[in-house]
């Protein structure tokens, strides 16, 4: 199946009140989080570690293979950028690598994939562009081209696929900042009701060249092309592609490519697998900071998110979703 109809019934829903006629509005200020149950995964944890929410930025393509640190993410984010590639924003809160990369630039899509969390980016640097729009969120980012601590180098890898992180080195002189909203809202995941259809693959085109596959092995989802070095792939509970608006970020790449800001605010379709299932949904998410709820498409009623481990394609509207 493909991601057509969904797109055309969000258009529909923006213009005269949704797709369902029992279509329920998300709640514009979420209640308080519980502080023993992680804001991210929305697994208990006891009490909230002893460091912030950690965005790290990370090559996506064969350059930067392998990747390394993923497995100890409590989420990953795989998000558009210049070139029609794609680049991962991961989030570790519950586990700090010693090693995760190979650490590249931020973009000013990250601001609204940290606001949520109070997150703090670490990249290899950014134009002044992502850098100034960082700054003016309030949100604090560590890069290799202020020499922070915790990078090194790869010696197998040249610039700019070299630079790796120790984020616990990092955590030894951050600051200490403790999230006070959840990413999503939990629950017990799609209901029967909800899902679109059972399945076990699924894709999403982000371009013609660029695809992320995804296989359901009974227990999680595998992506494909796995770039992760042995034994460190991140296992997804749950996949989510949500397409989202384009602006032009506002300035250019190399020879003035365009870099694409995917905007992450108001709503827009999406694809949740989970288990082994297919649902078709609407995301909404009120300013960059606020928490990411669903509705169904088929019936119209909220979807909270099963507790656990989340890959977030945060893809430009024509991408398109197949399964």
């Amino acid at each position: 199946m493909k991601l057509r109809h969904l797109t055309a019934c969000l258009a529909i829903a923006l213009l005269s009140s949704g797709c369902s006629k029992d279509a329920e509005t998300p709640s514009a200020t979420p209640a308080p989080i519980d502080r023993n149950v992680s804001p991210i995964t929305g697994l208990k944890q006891g009490s909230p570690p002893d460091n912030p929410v950690y965005l790290v930025k990370i090559e996506n393509t064969g350059g930067g293979e392998p990747q390394f640190g993923l497995h100890q993410a409590d989420m990953v984010v795989e998000e558009f950028v210049e070139f029609d590639v794609t680049r991962l924003a991961a989030f570790f809160y519950s586990e700090l690598p010693t090693k995760v990369g190979h650490v590249r630039s931020t973009r000013t899509t990250d601001v609204g994939l940290a606001k949520p969390v109070d997150a703090v980016i670490v990249a290899s640097g950014g134009d002044d562009e992502p850098l100034e729009a960082v700054d003016d969120a309030g949100i604090p980012i560590f890069t290799y081209d202020r020499n922070d601590p915790g990078w090194s180098k790869d010696p197998a890898k040249v610039a700019p696929y070299h630079v790796l992180w120790n984020l616990k080195t990092l955590n030894e002189t951050a600051k200490k900042t403790t999230p006070t909203r959840s990413y999503f809202e939990f629950g017990d995941g799609p209901a029967a009701g909800d899902v679109t259809k059972k399945v076990t693959s699924a894709k999403i085109a982000f371009a013609p060249a660029t695809i992320t596959g995804w296989k359901y092995n009974g227990s999680t989802w595998e992506r494909s092309p796995e770039r992760s070095a042995p034994g460190e792939n991140f296992k997804a509970d749950t996949v989510i592609m949500v397409l989202g608006r384009v602006k032009d970020a506002g300035y250019g790449a190399q020879g003035g490519a365009f870099v694409p800001e995917i905007v992450l605010d108001g709503s827009g379709p999406a694809v949740i697998l989970s288990g082994g299932t297919a649902t078709e949904a609407t995301w909404h998410k009120q300013g960059k900071a606020g928490t990411m709820s669903f509705t169904s498409k088929k019936t119209g009623k909220k979807i909270g998110l099963k507790p656990g481990r989340v890959y977030l394609h945060a893809a430009p509207n024509d991408a398109e979703v197949t399964y």
